[in-house]
């Protein structure tokens, strides 16, 4: 999402019994038993062979303005018309398998306020989906708004709150409580995304604005999007199981002050899909949109991350559409977010570390990048920044650089884009040789988002153009 301005942010026969004579049985009887024997029998073909008859769900339009505690259920699909908010005090319910589309017309959004809850608890059988109101062949990113939750944990705007623009009124967000509850979000599917409220203020497949650490975020994927998959601007929550792919801008974005902490998370770049109008990247972080260095510091920690770039053979020249991939890793304007046990593969430019102030705190250790690969960079393009060779190469931090993707031996569909598995292979060097995690994450030994269980089977869909919702 853009940024404009301190504070401000852009964007389902009954047969009679005969009766037979005793000299008629002989032959009567046995022409009629023949048929009824026919019949039963045809009858028993056509329900073995036709499945049952099933009707179109009924579909019902949340307009936009504040909707009062209820529960969408999932007999029904519903449709987003307008910013469709969740204010103070209210609770929005949503069961799994439900189904949520986005009017592209009325930049239909759902927006959950400071205070509000969104309570959307889908399972790995029957994953929740808010998607496109466009017909399978048809959909493309920024078909409909996306995915907004607003809280009080702390934010470093000057005045300590932000504003989401572009909804007619602000709608501010940011305050003094870092456990703060919004809700739980688990196993959701966020598809082509990201309208343009604006010219230039598209939001976000998922933006978490001010979302204290009493908000549970699990097993989200957010797909085919018109900007960032995630943005956290600000806040303390914490989050597992992220998937990104074939977003148009950054993957990962964090500014404003996050502090949470990201474990477990999977990135995959469409080499023909990156944002024209400026560098996409897997990591973005920030302090703020100026580089000060306001507190609370952008110091969010990410753990066990596959990021994986447009380039699956290294250095191989992009199309058009994708020319615009950047870096991926841009650390920047004072943020000292930190990294550990990640991959990051196949893009045209490593770890940036950026300007004076984020360079001197990846030096001095309080920005910190450890047990973590880079392989597939043109050389030269690995590590960028004063300073940042040296720090990355400290043999305390074990991290690691690899000339080519395949010395991570990774399972061969790890690139495709409709059907990736990013596994290791038995003999990965990405099995071992992870740093000790900080406290707060699941202790893991490897490298990368997996060790052995691919979390991303059963419940994300890599291919949702063609799926009929």
């Amino acid at each position: 999402m853009r940024r404009r301005g301190a504070g401000t942010i852009y964007f389902t026969s009954v047969f009679s019994t005969p009766h037979f004579s005793p000299m008629t049985f002989s032959f009567q009887s046995l022409l009629l038993l023949a048929g009824l024997s026919v019949a039963f029998t045809a009858c028993k073909d056509d329900d073995d062979d036709t499945p049952p008859a099933t009707s179109p769900k009924t579909v019902e339009e949340l307009p936009a303005g504040n909707l009062t505690t209820r529960t969408l259920t999932s007999d029904k699909v519903y449709l987003l018309k307008g910013a469709v908010t969740v204010p103070d005090g209210v609770t929005l319910t949503i069961q799994p398998g439900t189904i949520i589309k986005g009017d592209q017309t009325t930049n239909g959004s759902l927006v959950v306020r400071m205070g509000g809850r969104l309570m959307a608890e889908g399972t790995a059988s029957a994953p929740i989906v808010f998607t496109s109101n466009k017909p399978a062949g048809s959909r493309a990113p920024g078909d409909w708004g996306g995915v907004v939750i607003l809280g009080r944990a702390p934010v470093n705007f000057n005045g300590g709150a932000g504003n989401i623009e572009g909804f007619g009124t602000p709608i501010p967000f940011g305050g003094t409580n870092p456990a703060d509850n919004s809700g739980s979000l688990k196993y959701i599917r966020i598809e082509y995304a990201g309208i343009a409220l604006a010219p230039g203020n598209e939001i976000n497949g998922l933006t978490l604005g001010g979302v204290g650490s009493g908000t549970t975020v699990e097993h989200i994927q957010v797909s085919n999007g018109g900007d960032d998959a995630f943005e956290f601007f600000g806040g303390t929550v914490n989050a597992k199981y992220l998937a990104a792919n074939n977003t148009t801008d950054d993957m990962f974005d964090t500014d404003n002050g996050y502090s949470g902490k990201v474990q477990y998370f999977f990135g995959l770049s469409n080499p023909n899909n990156s944002d024209q109008a400026g560098a996409s990247n897997g990591f973005e972080s920030d302090n703020d949109a100026n580089g000060s260095t306001n507190t609370p510091l952008t110091s969010g920690m990410f753990a066990n991350g596959t990021v994986l770039g447009p380039q699956a053979t290294t250095g191989a020249t992009l199309p058009p559409g994708g020319n615009k991939y950047g870096q991926a890793v841009q650390i920047r304007r004072s943020s000292t977010l930190s990294i550990y046990n990640t991959v990051f593969a196949g893009w045209p430019k490593g770890l940036n570390i950026d300007g004076t102030n984020s360079q001197a705190s990846f030096a001095a250790g309080d920005l910190k990048v450890m047990g973590t690969v880079i392989a597939g960079v043109p050389a030269g393009q690995e590590l960028i920044g004063t300073g940042t060779a040296t720090k990355f190469n400290e043999s305390g931090l074990m991290n690691a650089l690899m000339t080519d993707n395949s010395g991570l031996q990774l399972n061969s569909a790890a690139f495709t884009l409709t059907a990736p598995n990013a596994m290791p292979n038995s003999g990965s060097p990405l099995l071992s040789g992870g740093a000790t995690l900080p406290t707060g994450f699941e202790p893991t030994t490897y490298r990368g988002a997996f060790n052995t269980t691919n979390w991303l089977a059963g419940w994300t869909n890599f291919n949702p153009q063609n799926t009929a919702y």
